[in-house]
């Protein structure tokens, strides 16, 4: 038999595990539908991307996996909902490279990239190129930047807009390569493949995806992938470090994963994180982002985390060499 004083203990330690997040509410985890908010509209990469893994987690943990599209300059609506979201794991946030970048480029956002979400995995890597016209005369990577040495400031390198990773990449290829070469900024990845096939542009710099049906059509070339592996649907083409020089320890890949709001239960994120990873190793998924040349691949929260603070460290620099204002 309980005293009167042994049952207040208990239910005051009761009504404490109820308030408090921790063990006890990561095991009612997840209690409702989950949001997977994405800065980016529908039918993209990273729309896809978020689709597939969202249907393989909804089945896992037994709650619909609720696609948000928040498209907006910088990601600045899709990350102020979820930085300001319940800490409950039940609203996850899409980042990405462009997330690193945005923290960088923006003088200031409405939350900080790195203290206002926790980091829970990576989703998928995708490689960005450097490729000519066909009827290029450059036929390597190495050649290219022979002729920009060469001939300081004849070499125009293209890319989708300014500020955006393919810009950046280009700027950090041309002050690693040790070249004066102009980087010219276009809006969007279309405009950049008309003036790169009219002769306006020597190269240019962008995610392959996009650039996939021009290079299996013969009418783009690519000279080298910027990550530190070939590409596997371009096995053929050499990476950017593989001309060797100051390029040796060049290395660049797009990539994307999950974060939710800062505070929540570290049971939770582990939840994710292995419920994540799982459906990442499934051939089916693996398959079916490799069609959209992206490569699956998971991660532990902390390499996520020290991912991002080390892009946003290194995008920063490279803006500020390249005297690129904040917007």
């Amino acid at each position: 038999m309980w005293t009167k004083r042994e049952l207040l203990a208990a239910g005051a330690a009761g009504a404490a595990a109820i308030l408090l997040p921790g063990p006890a509410s990561a095991q009612r985890f997840p209690s409702k539908p989950l949001r997977l908010v994405v800065p980016n509209a529908a039918g993209g990469a990273a729309d896809l991307t978020a689709r597939t893994v969202g249907e393989k987690l909804a089945a896992t943990l037994g709650q619909a996996v609720v696609i948000d599209n928040r498209p907006s300059a910088g990601g600045v609506v899709a990350g102020e909902m979820v930085a300001r979201a319940p800490a409950d794991g039940h609203t996850l946030l899409l980042v990405s490279s462009g997330t690193a970048v945005s923290a960088a480029l923006f003088a200031s956002q409405p939350f900080d990239a790195a203290r206002d979400f926790t980091p829970v995995s990576t989703l998928a890597t995708f490689d960005l190129g450097i490729v000519v016209a066909e009827n290029s005369r450059f036929k390597t990577l190495g050649e290219l930047v022979a002729y920009g040495k060469a001939n300081p400031g004849k070499l125009n390198i293209g890319t989708p807009n300014i500020g955006t990773t393919q810009n950046l990449a280009a700027e950090l290829f041309k002050s690693t390569a040790g070249i004066d070469a102009q980087v010219v900024p276009f809006n969007g990845t279309p405009p950049v493949i008309t003036a790169l096939r009219g002769g306006q542009l020597d190269a240019m710099v962008d995610i392959l995806g996009p650039l996939m049906t021009q290079i299996t059509g013969k009418a783009l070339r690519p000279l080298a992938v910027l990550g530190g592996k070939r590409a596997p649907q371009l096995p053929a083409v050499p990476t950017v470090r593989e001309t060797g020089g100051s390029l040796a320890g060049f290395d660049v890949a797009s990539w994307n994963g999950l974060a939710v709001p800062a505070g929540t239960p570290k049971e939770v994120v582990a939840r994710l994180n292995k419920d994540i990873n799982a459906a990442l190793a499934l051939p089916e998924v693996k398959h079916k982002l490799l069609e959209l040349n992206l490569v699956a691949q998971g991660s532990t929260p902390e390499q996520l985390a020290t991912q991002l603070a080390g892009e946003i460290k290194r995008w920063g620099e490279v803006i500020a060499k390249a005297n690129i204002p904040k917007q």
